[in-house]
C-alpha cells in the first residue's frame, strides 16, 4: 500500500522570477484537519494553487497524493486522483445552472459512476445533510450569490465530489458571523458523514475564526514562504492574542 496522505516536501515555488515558497514540508493525513495560517503575502494561496497545478509557476520539490506524484500530472488528473480546491473568490457563471455544474464536475472527476437518477438522489441527500434549500439547484452558478451562499455551494461541491483531500483557500474570507457559522456547520456535518469523514482537510486562513466552528488537529504558521511554527489548536488562539510579529523574527533568522 502506498504511503497515504497529501505529502509535501521541500516545495519551492517561483512566480515571474520571485521566490514565493522557500521549502515547504507539510503532510495532511486522511480524516484529519490541518489549518495553515499566516499574514497576507506569506504564500498560503500560492501553495494551494501550486498543488492544484497553476501553469505559471516554477516548482521544485515534491508533492504526492497517496503516493502519486502530483507535480508530474495535469490539473484535471490531480482532481481525478482526489484533490479538491475551493477558491477564495469563486467565479460567477451566468447561464450555467448549479445542477448542471454539479453533474458536469462529478462526471469529469468520476466518469460514469452514477446514473442520472442516482446522482440526483446523491445531490438531494447532501443538500439535506448541509441544510441547503433545493432551490439552489435552479440558480445560475454563483450569479447574484452572497459571499456566504458561494461558500456554502463550495461545501456542496465538496460533499458531492467526495475527494480524498481538500484545500480550502480562505473559505472564511468576507463572511459575516452567521455565514461563517453555516460554513463551519457544513464542514462539521461532512466530518460525521460516512462518505466524507475520511477527507483530509487543509484549511487556509488569516484568522482563527473558522476554527471556532471546526477544530484543527494541527496548526501550521507560514511567514515569508516558510512554515515557521506548528502546534495543536491552541496555537491558533496564541496567534489571535499575539499576532504574527514575533514569528516574522523567527522567519528572518531562518533565512
Amino acid at each position: 500500500m502506498p504511503d497515504r496522505g497529501l505529502r509535501i516536501s521541500g516545495l519551492r515555488v517561483s512566480v515571474a522570477g520571485n521566490d514565493i515558497l522557500k521549502g515547504i514540508d507539510l503532510n495532511v493525513e486522511p480524516g484529519r484537519v490541518h489549518a495553515l495560517m499566516g499574514p497576507n503575502g506569506s504564500g498560503k494561496s500560492t501553495l494551494a494553487l501550486a498543488l492544484a497545478g497553476h501553469p505559471g509557476y516554477e516548482i521544485s520539490g515534491s508533492a504526492t497524493l497517496d503516493g502519486l506524484d502530483l507535480l508530474a500530472i495535469s490539473p484535471d488528473k490531480r482532481a481525478r486522483a482526489g484533490l479538491f480546491l475551493s477558491f477564495q473568490y469563486p467565479a460567477a457563471i451566468p447561464g450555467v445552472k448549479v445542477s448542471s455544474f454539479l453533474q458536469a464536475t462529478r462526471q469529469a472527476v468520476k466518469p460514469g459512476d452514477l446514473p442520472p437518477a442516482k446522482f440526483r438522489q446523491l445531490v438531494m441527500e447532501k443538500m439535506d445533510l448541509l441544510d441547503m434549500d433545493p432551490s439552489f439547484l435552479g440558480r445560475y452558478l454563483n450569479d447574484g450569490f452572497s459571499g456566504g451562499e458561494k461558500k456554502r455551494l463550495e461545501m456542496l461541491q465538496l460533499a458531492v465530489l467526495a475527494p480524498k483531500y481538500a484545500i480550502l483557500d480562505e473559505t472564511d474570507s468576507g463572511l459575516d458571523i452567521d455565514a461563517l457559522r453555516a460554513v463551519g456547520e457544513s464542514l462539521g456535518a461532512m466530518r460525521k458523514d460516512a462518505a466524507t469523514k475520511e477527507i483530509g482537510l487543509l484549511i487556509i486562513t488569516h484568522y482563527p475564526r473558522i476554527l471556532q466552528h471546526i477544530s484543527a488537529d494541527v496548526v501550521h504558521i507560514m511567514v515569508d514562504g516558510r512554515i515557521v511554527k506548528e502546534g495543536g489548536p491552541e496555537l491558533a488562539h496564541t496567534i489571535e492574542r499575539e499576532g504574527y510579529d514575533s514569528l516574522r523574527e523567527v522567519a528572518a533568522v531562518s533565512v
